[in-house]
């Protein structure tokens, strides 16, 4: 996959661990080692406490590992940066500012002159379909709405990465396949290099250049599967059916370990 480039996200043995008041600890990433490439697309999946949001918070700053590092051009990641930007599942939107105001708030807290800020959230409302609704409050806006003003305020500061932890989650199934096909189309146009965790294995397939199989108890980067499918892709056609059975087969794996952990972990407490 990689050709010789240079890795654009490195994890090099990254951990995370957490401690409780109690001092308890417990492990949401075991060392692991990944490398992402500029303007990939990477779906990370597994299930519930296999360390996707941990992964995905290292990324970007939101936490830093217990244990080596994460590197993005080669420096070490130690806190958010204004070119790689997070859009979260609760949309993150400002109830009392119109769609526009939202877009225009990281332009103008870069201090770009309104005039400037307003002609570039103009465009990136107009590069997610949104600008109609330009003047509207979120509570205005259904879900996929919401969701689209928080892409455009993202695209709107022009990131190099951008970070999306199951951003799509909350919406209908007609809003997400929407959704999925508009962010593709962005990608492809400003060559972003975009992180996705999602719990649809589907959803995945459709999107992603590789998808990281992810695993828990505790959470590591168990598998990494190619999707060697040019885009658009459709979901009816043998082909995707291929990696569609291949991704579950993963999962299978990944299942099936978890159970023996889980068995060894309560005969050893029963001894």
């Amino acid at each position: 996959m990689n050709n010789g480039r240079i890795p654009k996200i490195s994890f090099r043995n990254a951990e995370k661990t957490f401690y409780s008041s109690s001092g308890e600890s417990h492990t949401a990433l075991t060392a692991g080692n990944l490398d992402v490439y500029k303007g990939e697309f990477l779906c990370l999946v597994g299930p519930s406490g296999c360390g996707k949001s941990t992964a995905i918070n290292l990324m970007a700053g939101f936490e830093q590992p217990t244990g080596g590092s994460v590197l993005i051009d080669g420096e070490p990641v130690l806190e958010p940066h204004p070119d790689r930007i997070m859009i979260f599942q609760d949309y993150g939107l400002f109830p009392w500012k119109t769609a526009l105001d939202n877009v225009m708030f990281g332009l103008r807290c870069r201090g770009i002159k309104e005039v400037d800020a307003k002609k570039t959230a103009l465009a990136a409302l107009e590069s997610v379909n949104l600008t109609a609704e330009a003047k509207r409050h979120p509570h205005e806006l259904s879900g996929g709405m919401k969701q689209r003003v928080a892409l455009a305020r993202a695209l709107a500061v022009e990131p190099g990465v951008l970070f999306m932890d199951e951003p799509f989650a909350a919406l209908d199934a007609f809003t997400r396949l929407r959704l999925q096909d508009e962010l593709l189309d962005i990608r492809k146009k400003r060559q972003i290099t975009v992180i996705f965790v999602t719990h649809d294995l589907d959803e995945a397939i459709y999107l992603g250049d590789r998808v990281v199989v992810m695993a828990a108890n505790p959470g590591r980067f168990e598998d990494i599967i190619t999707v060697d499918l040019p885009y658009p892709r459709d979901r009816t056609e043998q082909s995707f059916d291929h990696y569609r059975k291949k991704l579950f087969h993963a999962f299978n794996l990944v299942h099936n370990s978890e159970r023996k952990h889980s068995n060894t972990q309560q005969v050893t407490a029963s001894l």
